[in-house]
């Protein structure tokens, strides 16, 4: 499992700065961030299969949502073999450094990366419903994507 780098990167930034604001530089340092850790990952000890928190497909959708642009750098990025689509469809969680939580801000989010899953052509598996419904899903999805 490889975490999600921008996470880490936002906590830093706000120690160092005092603000998560995002400018395109670190969307960019943060898709090289999350590919260098995933393709460390995958080359220690060459698992099975990898899940990866986010990518920097999905950086490109916040790309979009937050700039209403993508530069063609995000999108040169090898992609999954498989992305799972979470619906905005669960009680919001506020942790100190996520945003766009109103339901009206997570729809959005929800359609632009589903937007840019079709652009890319990469395969996905939409999830949705509660919690347990939504670990059943994602078990399923990783079954058949196993055997």
């Amino acid at each position: 499992w490889v975490p999600e780098f921008g996470r880490d990167y936002c906590e830093a930034k706000f120690a160092r700065t005092g603000s998560t604001d995002l400018t395109m530089d670190d969307l960019l340092a943060i898709a090289e961030g999350q590919h260098q850790a995933a393709s460390a990952a995958a080359a220690a000890g060459n698992p099975p299969i990898l899940l990866l928190d986010t990518d920097p497909l999905m950086t490109a959708a916040w790309a979009q949502m937050l700039f209403g642009t993508v530069p063609p750098a995000l999108m040169a990025y090898p992609k999954a073999d498989r992305y799972l689509l979470f619906a905005p469809d669960v009680p919001w969680v506020a942790d100190g450094s996520r945003f766009f939580g109103t339901p009206a801000e997570r729809t959005r989010f929800a359609e632009t990366a589903e937007a840019m899953l079709l652009r890319a052509a990469v395969p996905f598996t939409r999830i949705g419903g509660g919690w347990q419904e939504r670990e059943a899903a994602v078990i399923a999805a990783i079954d058949r994507a196993t055997s």
